[in-house]
C-alpha cells in the first residue's frame, strides 16, 4: 500500500525567528534557506516583508537565489501587507502568498476593538469574514498558491471557523491552516479540529489542510501527528522547534516519528534525514540556541548509551534500544581527523558532507582560516567547522561601531579595569575610555558602554563550549533590551574575553540599526499578537 505524502513547510526563518535573540542577518537566512532546499522541505516561508526592510530584502534574495521549494511570504490579510509579500516575491518560480487574520472571539474582542469593525462580536466575526476573502482575492493577483490561516483556530468557534475556510477556499485558497497559535489544544482534541473542519466543508478536492502547533504545553509535535492522522497533509515546524514562547513543532521529530512509524501511519515525506544534523547544527550556530543534549534526534545525547546494560544490548545488536541509527539523520562518527597536517581536500570533503557550501572564489580564504585554527587547536571537530564557517563567512550587516582596540587587566587583589577604543563609523569619530568593573567581562563591558553611550539594558550573558577539548572555541551570547525588543550579539573565538568583546559589539549594532528604522521598531514593539492594525490606520 502507497503512503500518502505530508508537505513539509519550515517556518523557521519566519516563526521560528521570532524567538527572542534568534534574528538572523539576511546572509544567514540566505544560506539557511539553501540548506533548507537540500534538506528537502516542500516550502520554505522566508519571512514577513512589510515588517521591516530587512525581511522584505531576505525574501526577495531567497527567491532569487535558492532554487527547489516554494517560497512563500507571510502578510497579514491586508492590502499594503500583500503588496509587500507580492513585491518581494517577483521572480520566483514557485511562490506562495500566506495570508492570515484571527478568528477566536478573544482575538476579535481585542484585536478588533475599534468600533468600526463593528459593535457585537457577530458584526466584528462578518466584518472579519470579508476581510479573509479580500485578502485571498488580492494575494491570487501575485500567486495562485495562497494559504489562508485562521489564527488561533484552536480557540475559535468550530461554526464560525467552518464559514471562513468555505469563504476562503470559495475565494481561491488552496491551503488551509489550522493553526493552534497558543498552543492550547490536547492532542486527541486538536485532531479532531482538523477533522471536523474539513468535514465542515466538505473535504473539497484540491486543498489542502495544514497544520501549525505551539509547544507551550509541550504538545506541539503530538498536535501535528495528530493532525495529520486526521487528514491534514501539511506540517509547519521550524529546525530545533525554536520560536516565539516556548517554540514549535520540531521538524526533526515530526519527520523522523513518520518515518520510523510508516508502518502506523502510513505517511512520508520528501526530506533527506542524514542532512538533518547539519541542518540542525546551522540554525544553532546562527541563532545561538544551544540545542540540549538530551533532544530528540539531533541532541548530543540522542544515540549515547551510558548505562552498562544498555551498552551490552547495544554492542550486541542496535536494535535492542534504538529505534533508528544515528547515522540516518546525519549523527554519523567521522573517521577522518582533521588537524594542522591536514591537506584541503580532507577540509572541503569533509565541509561538503556537513553540507556546507563553498564558492570555488571563497576557498582560499577558508583554509587560511582553517589553518590558523589548527595552529590554536590540536584537532579540529564539526562543530569548530560550523563555528568557523559561520564567523568568518557570514556578511554582517553594515556595523555603526567598531572595536578597534581592547586591553583587560586582572590579577589576584586588584579591581579588574579594561581600556576600549571605538570608532564611530558612521561619523567617523573615535572614541577611548577606561572603565573598572566587578570582574574583567564587566570592566569591559562598562567601558564600550561609555564609549557608544547608547541607552540599553543587558539582559543575558551566556558562554559555553561549541566544540571539543580544552582549546575548544567558546561561544558568547549576549542579550540588550531597549524596552521591549531584543536585540542579540553573538561571537566565538578562542579566547573567550575577545568573543566577549565581539559578542557585545555585534548586540550593539544590531541595536543600533534598529534605533535607524524608526518603522519597523513601531511594527515590532506592538506585535501581530497584540495589534492588526498599523498606526497610521488608527
Amino acid at each position: 500500500m502507497s503512503a500518502d505524502r505530508v508537505i513539509i513547510f519550515d517556518t523557521t526563518l519566519r516563526d521560528g525567528e521570532q524567538a527572542p535573540g534568534a534574528a538572523m542577518t539576511v546572509s544567514e537566512k540566505v544560506q539557511l534557506a539553501r540548506h533548507l532546499a537540500r534538506l528537502g522541505v516542500d516550502v520554505i516561508e522566508a519571512g514577513f516583508p512589510v515588517s521591516s526592510p530587512g525581511q522584505f530584502d531576505a525574501v526577495r534574495r531567497i527567491v532569487q537565489e535558492v532554487e527547489g521549494p516554494v517560497i512563500c511570504a507571510l502578510a497579514r490579510a491586508k492590502k499594503e501587507d500583500i503588496e509587500a509579500a507580492g513585491k518581494a516575491l517577483v521572480g520566483g518560480k514557485k511562490t506562495r502568498i500566506h495570508t492570515f487574520i484571527a478568528t477566536s472571539d478573544i482575538h476579535l474582542e481585542s484585536k478588533f476593538a475599534d468600533a468600526r469593525y463593528g459593535s457585537t462580536i457577530e458584526e466584528k466575526r462578518e466584518t472579519v469574514l470579508r476581510m479573509a476573502v479580500d485578502a485571498v482575492h488580492q494575494a491570487r493577483i501575485y500567486t495562485k498558491d495562497v494559504e489562508f490561516s485562521a489564527e488561533d483556530a484552536g480557540r475559535t468557534a468550530i461554526p464560525y471557523l467552518c464559514r471562513v475556510v468555505a469563504a476562503v477556499i470559495e475565494a481561491g485558497a488552496t491551503t488551509i491552516n489550522i493553526p493552534d497559535t497558543t498552543g492550547y489544544c490536547i492532542s486527541d482534541e486538536y485532531g479532531a479540529l482538523i477533522s471536523q473542519v474539513m468535514d465542515g466543508v466538505g473535504r473539497p478536492e484540491g486543498v489542502v489542510f495544514s497544520t501549525h502547533c505551539h509547544d507551550d504545553l509541550g504538545l506541539a509535535v503530538a498536535n501535528s501527528l495528530s493532525g495529520v492522522q486526521a487528514g491534514a497533509r501539511q506540517v509547519e515546524c521550524t529546525i530545533n522547534g525554536i520560536g516565539e514562547r516556548a517554540g514549535n513543532a520540531a521538524l526533526e521529530e515530526i519527520v523522523m516519528a513518520l518515518n520510523v512509524r510508516r508502518d502506523h501511519m502510513n505517511l512520508e515525506t520528501g526530506i533527506q534525514p542524514a542532512q538533518l544534523m547539519a541542518t540542525s547544527r546551522l540554525v544553532s550556530t546562527f541563532t545561538g540556541f544551544p540545542v540540549q543534549p538530551n533532544k530528540a534526534i539531533v541532541g548530543a545525547n540522542a544515540f549515547a548509551h551510558e548505562a552498562g546494560i544498555h551498552q551490552d544490548g547495544v554492542l550486541k545488536n542496535r536494535a535492542t534500544y534504538e529505534i533508528m541509527r544515528a547515522e540516518d539523520v546525519g549523527q554519523e562518527a567521522e573517521s577522518i581527523r582533521l588537524g594542522r597536517h591536514s591537506g584541503r581536500h580532507g577540509l572541503f570533503s569533509r565541509l561538503e558532507r556537513l553540507g556546507i557550501p563553498v564558492a570555488p572564489e571563497e576557498k582560499a580564504a577558508i583554509y587560511e582560516q582553517f589553518v590558523a585554527l589548527a595552529d590554536r587547536k590540536k584537532e579540529i571537530h564539526d562543530s569548530d567547522l560550523f563555528t568557523l564557517f559561520h564567523y568568518e563567512q557570514t556578511e554582517m550587516n553594515t556595523p555603526l561601531y567598531k572595536l578597534e582596540h581592547f586591553h583587560v587587566t586582572v590579577g589576584s587583589g586588584m579591581e579588574p579595569e579594561a581600556t576600549v577604543r571605538v570608532r564611530d563609523l558612521h561619523n567617523d569619530t573615535v572614541m577611548e575610555e577606561k572603565a573598572s568593573g566587578d570582574g574583567p567581562i564587566d570592566a569591559l563591558y562598562r567601558a564600550i558602554d561609555h564609549a557608544v553611550n547608547e541607552g540599553h539594558d543587558l539582559v543575558n550573558y551566556s558562554i559555553r563550549s561549541v566544540s571539543e577539548g580544552a582549546d575548544a572555541y567558546g561561544e558568547v551570547n549576549v542579550l540588550i533590551g531597549l524596552g521591549g525588543p531584543l536585540f542579540a550579539g553573538k561571537a566565538s573565538s578562542t579566547d573567550v574575553i575577545e568573543a566577549s568583546a565581539q559578542a557585545y559589539m555585534n548586540a550593539l549594532n544590531s541595536l543600533a540599526a534598529f534605533r535607524l528604522d524608526k518603522e519597523s521598531i513601531d511594527f515590532v514593539g506592538s506585535g501581530i499578537m497584540q495589534a492588526f492594525d498599523s498606526p497610521k490606520d488608527q
